[in-house]
């Protein structure tokens, strides 16, 4: 990916991100920007203004041009509102091969203007604004903007909710604009901040393909949008409540980072770049992934110590290597109605302390980990009782409940030193290894101890407050959950290990769910759990091969009571981890690869994904039915992107198989690209896994 930037109007303009332009290697053309400058300058038009306004990183209304400004803010009286920035003189660009840091200044708004620009496995972008007057600036956005082509007119987008989130949303992208806006003070389930621009009909291996993601933990706005005069481009930033950003003199406000990806040849090329950049953060696991087991749909808020002790035993049994107890180890925590904020051991639950059940568990051979809620509170708590001006509420206003619990300000330096003392006292007294953060509920009327709206102090308290204890104790492990998915980023990834990513276990469900999700994040950091045979949320009975099948290609976990399994079920949940655990290098080090799916309509009838070596020596493929299709088989499986002359041996992995497993001849990888493999009759709610691998 080639990116060219024009540095002459203050704020960074990209003149081109995509394609290369230069010929590779070390006896490549060096690349004329001045030709590409004047390849793409645009005459000015009748109508119009004398001028043809740049895009800039930035966008500058004060400039001339007909877009949504990247800039929006204003000083006393309304003044200030239109700032246009040129080359600071004082400060020259910083200039490497990889990365551009460019000054900019608006010397008549008194306003200070840096842009960082790096090329790595994606594109990233960031902005600094400063205030260089002695007045207060009230800030009410700053986003960063990325051109797309004109050739790019189809959007696909995401959607969701509780449960189903991380749906795809294809449209067409003709004239005005699309936008998108969240205000629930984390990703949402709803509208996480992912958006992908490409050639018309664009699929997973074809169709030239843009993606952008705002790395932010919290409330953001996403458009794009055509311009009159043709052009195209992308906007990404902070949603920020009225006066929620207020600079005073010398202050400084620095908008979440914008990464870029591009494919010339479909989504899959274009999201292994988001994946590789995932792999690159300080935060990425380094070691195999455990299987892990959950207490929550086993138990609830049911601590009963006998049958916890069971648990684990029969956990360690069958292949499991972390115990994670969940909700209800705390405070007056018997449901959902008490205790969120003391974040200390129940005396009534465990009178002897966690120790016992800590000791048991690792004494099996298992690590230990526990779940915790630290932004929230419930009115019916310790803490709430002694500090009920720590909520995260508007004064004069009754407060909007959510699961009967209040967000914690954390901004306020005594609520975060207290949820610090008691988590970080939690750790250091015993052996956990792991800890499962949730986030349940919806910022709502949101004011922090000023008065102000507090979202935006609380996002960067939850990152500070989680970087501390990281800090205090290296060893342990985090997950970002928000009642599943809703706070799914990679700037939380840079200070977690795994993130949750829907509290709906069924694998119908997941199969649209997980999918989706790969488009950002890699699989070794997507939670993916074998639930019950009834599903929790959704009711269905699924088949335990298809639930295997589908948490297969994820950080895998169990969340189901070993208790009521007859010896056939344990036996078949113990082979899934076995295969789970066989393929493990596999599956959280190589390329995740997705085909587009069988559709009926415009509806999904089967999906096929899967995950290749990075040297192509081998890979692991699933194809799931979701429901009948028209044809009475499934259409051949072809598989593209293997190494064309090597020969593969194909096998399926048996998952339950009520059936002979598939027989397969050698092929190449250009037969498999080809014609592919013609798969047998699989029911709805069923699938196949093929092993493949290099026969030389």
């Amino acid at each position: 990916m080639d990116v060219v930037l024009d540095l002459s109007t203050g704020v960074p303009a990209v003149l081109h991100w995509g394609a290369p332009l230069s010929a590779p290697g070390p006896e490549g053309d060096a690349l004329d920007l001045d030709t590409v400058a004047a390849a793409l300058r645009r005459p000015a038009t009748s109508g119009g203004l004398d001028v043809v306004a740049p895009i800039t990183l930035v966008p500058e209304h004060g400039s001339g041009l007909d877009a949504r400004p990247g800039i929006e803010g204003h000083r006393r009286r309304g003044t200030h509102w239109a700032p246009r920035f040129r080359p600071d003189p004082s400060r020259p660009a910083e200039l490497s091969a990889t990365r551009v840091v460019v000054h900019a200044v608006d010397p008549v708004a008194e306003l200070e203007l840096t842009t960082e620009v790096e090329l790595g496995e994606v594109l990233a972008v960031s902005c600094t604004l400063r205030n260089a007057s002695s007045d207060r600036y009230l800030l009410d956005g700053l986003r960063v903007c990325l051109p797309v082509p004109s050739h790019a007119t189809e959007l696909l987008t995401l959607y969701g909710r509780w449960t189903r989130e991380f749906h795809l949303d294809r449209h067409a992208w003709t004239t005005g604009v699309w936008s998108m806006e969240n205000r629930l003070g984390r990703t949402s389930h709803e509208r996480p901040p992912l958006l992908f621009a490409g050639t018309p009909g664009f699929g997973e291996w074809s169709g030239e393909v843009w993606g952008v993601h705002l790395a932010w933990s919290g409330n953001h706005v996403i458009a794009a949008e055509v311009v009159p005069d043709g052009r195209r481009c992308l906007h990404l930033g902070e949603l920020l409540h009225p006066g929620e950003v207020s600079l005073e003199p010398g202050e400084s406000y620095r908008t979440p980072t914008v990464l870029g990806t591009w494919s010339p040849a479909g989504l899959t090329e274009a999201t292994r770049r988001f994946h590789r950049h995932a792999r690159s953060l300080p935060a990425h696991p380094t070691t195999p992934r455990p299987v892990l087991l959950n207490t929550w749909e086993a138990s609830y808020f049911d601590h009963d110590h006998d049958k916890l002790f069971a648990l684990a035993t029969q956990a360690a049994a069958i292949g499991i290597e972390r115990f994670v107890l969940d909700d209800g180890w705390f405070g007056a925590r018997r449901h959902d109605r008490a205790g969120l904020g003391d974040w200390t051991v129940s005396p009534e639950v465990y009178p002897d302390g966690l120790g016992p059940l800590v000791d048991h568990v690792t004494s099996l051979g298992m690590e230990f980990g526990i779940w915790v809620e630290p932004e929230m509170v419930n009115p019916d708590s310790d803490l709430y009782r002694a500090h009920p001006d720590w909520a995260l509420v508007t004064d004069g206003y009754d407060p909007v409940l959510g699961r009967h619990q209040l967000v914690l300000d954390l901004a306020r330096p005594e609520a975060s030193a207290h949820v610090l003392g008691q988590l970080d006292a939690l750790l250091s007294s015993y052996d956990i290894r792991y800890v499962k953060w949730d986030m349940n509920r919806a910022h709502v009327q949101a004011s922090g101890a000023d008065g102000a709206a507090g979202t935006h102090a609380q996002t960067r308290a939850f990152r500070v407050l989680l970087d501390e204890l990281r800090r205090r104790h290296p060893t342990v492990e985090f997950e970002s959950c928000s009642s599943g998915g809703g706070r799914i980023d990679l700037d939380v990834l840079r200070r977690a290990e795994r993130v949750w990513t829907s509290d709906c276990n069924d694998p119908l469900e997941r199969q649209l769910i997980q999918r989706g999700a790969s488009l950002l994040v890699p699989p070794e950091v997507m939670g993916a759990h074998v639930g019950p045979t009834r599903s929790h949320t959704t009711g269905r009975v699924q088949s335990l091969a298809f639930r295997g099948l589908t948490a297969l290609f994820g950080h895998l976990g169990v969340e189901w009571n070993l208790l009521e399994l007859d010896d056939d079920e344990r036996a078949a949940l113990a082979h899934v981890i076995e295969v789970h655990r066989r393929f493990r290098p596999l599956l959280h080090g190589g390329d995740v690869v997705r085909f587009d799916p069988v559709v009926s309509g415009t509806e999904p009838v089967a999906l096929a994904h899967g995950v290749y070596a990075a040297d192509r020596s081998e890979a692991l493929v699933s194809y799931a039915q979701l429901c009948t299709g028209i044809g009475l088989l499934p259409p051949a499986l072809r598989l593209p992107g293997l190494e064309p002359d090597r020969v593969y041996l194909v096998d399926e992995i048996p998952l339950g198989l009520r059936r002979p497993p598939l027989e397969v001849p050698p092929l190449t990888g250009r037969q498999l690209a080809a014609h592919g493999v013609q798969l047998p009759v699989v029911a709805p709610e069923s699938g196949v896994l093929l092993h493949l691998r290099s026969a030389s």
